[in-house]
């Protein structure tokens, strides 16, 4: 059989890894602080005695698509929005330091902030864990302030301040868990000039319409790279049948 199908299956895998990206980022349209995940496709030739006459093909995801999303107003005390290319410091499931843009704050049973998708905030002393109280707010600087349970509504008290990031000179890459790490590892340094917009909620940076454009491309690829084995096929048992001597 010819090695062209070979080079064919290797487009169709790159095909499939491009449609699961694409696939994410659908799925990620309404969460909140969600940056697009890129795929890219490279030629990677084969190397040996003769000519280098083909070339398999790898596609695979390379990055995030950083641009910031539109902030809204929600009128909810824990949503916040980082400005700029802040970026909040949280809890990885592994325990190490990682950022998220997602701002969607929750305070869980025992007090504990975490983001949306449920990893602790870090604070100045670690995660943040807040006492009961009849009210929370964040202000612009990223401090918490609450009212303590039966306390005065006029004398808030600072409780902690959450940790804000930048990757300005650093090398940042997005793993699995939908988190930011800086590459090859390291932590980011804190930046006490960051701010946040309160009681809003920055949203995803994918756009439904042209991911599915894209889905519709990476299909017609699949398409095309199938339609390509199969001539192959064809004419790999044309040649045999031409080669085939009479009795």
């Amino acid at each position: 059989m010819d090695r062209l199908i070979y080079t064919s299956l290797t487009a169709m895998r790159g095909s499939m890894a491009r449609q699961t990206a694409i696939a994410n980022n659908l799925a990620n349209v309404q969460t909140p602080g969600f940056r697009g995940e890129m795929a890219e496709a490279q030629s990677l030739w084969l190397h040996g005695a003769g000519f280098d006459a083909r070339a398999m093909a790898s596609e695979e995801v390379v990055g995030a698509d950083m641009r910031a999303g539109t902030i809204a107003a929600t009128g909810r005390d824990l949503d916040i929005a980082m400005q700029g290319d802040a970026m909040l410091v949280v809890q990885a499931p592994d325990g190490e330091q990682a950022y998220t843009r997602r701002g969607d704050l929750q305070l869980s049973p025992s007090g504990l902030l975490t983001t949306g998708d449920n990893h602790p905030v870090q604070g100045a002393q670690g995660p943040i864990t807040l006492p009961p109280a009849d009210s929370v707010k964040i202000d612009a600087e990223g401090r918490i302030w609450v009212v303590p349970a039966g306390g005065d509504p006029e004398n808030p008290q600072e409780i902690d301040r959450l940790r804000l990031a930048t990757p300005a000179g650093s090398e940042i890459v997005k793993g699995l868990d939908g988190l930011f790490r800086v590459r090859g590892g390291g932590i980011l340094p804190d930046d006490p000039e960051a701010r946040v917009v309160t009681r809003s909620l920055e949203g995803s940076n994918v756009t439904a319409t042209a991911a599915l454009v894209e889905m519709i491309e990476a299909s017609k690829q699949w398409d095309s790279q199938l339609k390509l084995i199969s001539d192959a096929r064809d004419m790999d048992s044309a040649t045999a049948n031409l080669m085939q001597l009479p009795r």
